[in-house]
Formats: structure tokens, C-alpha cells, sequence
């Protein structure tokens, strides 16, 4: 599994976060999308490989703009993520 992060600019409350987590959920197939208004960004959790392009593909759109992309194996947190 990866985890990718992405920088996004403009999302400016709670309805903001839920266009980028839907755009993301309608078109990869993702284990988790969580977008943060106050930190700017996006962590998705897939196992399926999603490209920079891709994510501008579907972002642009929305009217947001991505700043940033990077991609790190998943490190399951929680009692049993030792």
C-alpha cells in the first residue's frame, strides 16, 4: 500500500474538503482520502499506483490547484501499527 500526499491551495472550509475527497473517491479506487483544510493537502491510501498527472487531471478541474505530490509506503498507525 502507498500513501500519497498532495499539496492543495484554496480549500477554505469543511465543504472544500469534502469536493477533493469526493474527486478523489469517484475516480481511484482508494482505501482512505482525508483532505485538511488547515494543513493545505490531501493523504490518500491506495494500493493502486496514482500518478502526478492523474491527480492534476482531477483536481484542476475542481478549482482547486495541487502543489504538491509525494508518494511513501503506508505505515499503518494505531495499537497493532508497531
Amino acid at each position: 500500500m502507498k500513501q500519497i500526499t498532495i499539496g492543495i491551495d484554496g480549500m477554505m472550509c469543511s465543504m472544500c474538503e469534502s469536493h477533493i475527497n469526493d474527486a478523489i473517491r469517484q475516480n481511484f479506487t482508494v482505501k482512505k482520502v482525508s483532505a485538511d483544510r488547515k494543513k493545505k493537502q490531501a493523504v490518500i491510501v491506495t494500493e493502486q499506483d496514482i500518478t502526478e498527472d492523474q491527480l492534476h487531471h482531477v483536481i484542476d478541474p475542481t478549482g482547486y490547484t495541487m502543489t504538491s505530490y509525494t508518494v511513501e509506503p503506508y505505515k499503518k498507525k494505531g495499537l497493532f501499527g508497531f
